[in-house]
């Protein structure tokens, strides 16, 4: 097993939402912290942790970003950290993999699984060692507790429940 690290360049750590059950809107956060042991011939022997600073969301709209800081949301000031911590990785075939995990979210722990892909590890035009990871789940956010939302018209709320979250990075040893 090896350390490996988060290439902050070549990662992307987003979700998506629809916004009154018509659009999809999308978000992402920008700091984030990744500490994996890499078993580099067999990567379902591999674990993770992966820690996301809430308040480093970003929506594109500074309001809305405000609001999901807010107590309605995240209450970043209570809760300032997301965590993912492996409890399995299993090989479907080629580059297939399925990642289960603990997604805690204002101290709520919930089992999520991410369907996805790795490729590598692989050695790049530098001579570096990377692995690309790209990884998506669908959850339910009122299962820690993201309850808030607005009723409008005879049937639509403001923010769904369904939240898609995806995982696109690369990975470099840890030095």
């Amino acid at each position: 097993m090896t350390a490996w690290k988060l290439d902050p360049a070549h990662t992307r750590i987003e979700f998506t939402a629809r916004h009154m059950m018509v659009a999809k809107v999308r978000g992402s956060f920008s700091r984030y912290n990744l500490t994996a042991q890499i078993d580099e011939n067999n990567l379902a022997n591999s674990k993770g942790r992966l820690e996301i600073e809430v308040a480093s969301i970003d929506t594109g709209v500074a309001d809305r970003d405000a609001h999901l800081k807010s107590p309605d949301f995240f209450d970043v000031e209570k809760f300032p950290k997301m965590v993912f911590e492996t409890k399995s990785i299993e090989h479907k075939g080629g580059n297939e993999y399925r990642l289960v995990g603990d997604l805690t979210i204002r101290d709520q722990t919930r089992e999520v699984v991410f369907e996805g892909e790795a490729y590598g590890p692989f050695t790049d035009a530098f001579g570096g060692r990377r692995i690309g990871v790209s990884a998506e789940a669908k959850v339910n956010r009122k299962d820690w507790g993201l309850t808030w939302n607005m009723p409008f018209g005879t049937d639509g709320v403001a923010v769904s429940d369904k939240i898609t979250l995806n995982f696109e990075a690369e990975l470099v040893p840890a030095e």
